[in-house]
Order: structure tokens, then C-alpha cells, then sequence
């Protein structure tokens, strides 16, 4: 592999306000302190679970509600009554019943 393309490709892995150019490529390695520091305050373990979504909100527990479902039906509904009465109206732009 070209040094470039492995650069390029390590570039997400490493901050790049942390990590400059001269730090990663000293090759003592003691410059690369404050990009251990970074890394070592970060969270270890698996990530927690989302909050739950609408489901949670309006589906489950005791404030559960059909109200989504119905919102969506009736833009559905008035979407749809909409683009219906556009096309009746093109329908009849030079022709009267």
C-alpha cells in the first residue's frame, strides 16, 4: 500500500486537533501523550440503549395512543383528496361537464 493511502485511512481514527502531522510521525512515540489521554477518557463497554422512538412514546406503557396512526391515516387521506382534486380540476381547465 502507498504511505498516502494508509495516511489518508488513519486519518478518521485519530482527532485532528489532537494529532498533528508532527506528533504521529516523531516515531518516539512521546509526543502522542495527548492522544492517549484523549482515548483513555472515553467510555469503554457496549453503548447504552436509545430512549425508545415513537413506539415507547406513544405505543407503550399507560399514555399508550393509536393518535400517530390516526395522523398518519388522515395525511394520507388528505394528501391523496388533494392531488385527486388537483387533477379533476386540470380535467376540467377547457372541457365543462
Amino acid at each position: 500500500m502507498q504511505p498516502s493511502l494508509v495516511r489518508r485511512q488513519l486519518g478518521n481514527l485519530i482527532p485532528p486537533k489532537i494529532a498533528t502531522p508532527k506528533l504521529v510521525s516523531a516515531g518516539s512515540g512521546e509526543g502522542l501523550a495527548p492522544l492517549v489521554n484523549f482515548y483513555s477518557r472515553l467510555p469503554k463497554g457496549p453503548a447504552p440503549s436509545p430512549a425508545g422512538g415513537v413506539k415507547a412514546r406513544y405505543f407503550n406503557g399507560k399514555n399508550a395512543s393509536a393518535a400517530p396512526a390516526v395522523w398518519v391515516i388522515l395525511g394520507l387521506f388528505g394528501l391523496g383528496y388533494t392531488i385527486d382534486y388537483q387533477m379533476h380540476l386540470k380535467h376540467h381547465k377547457n372541457h365543462a361537464h
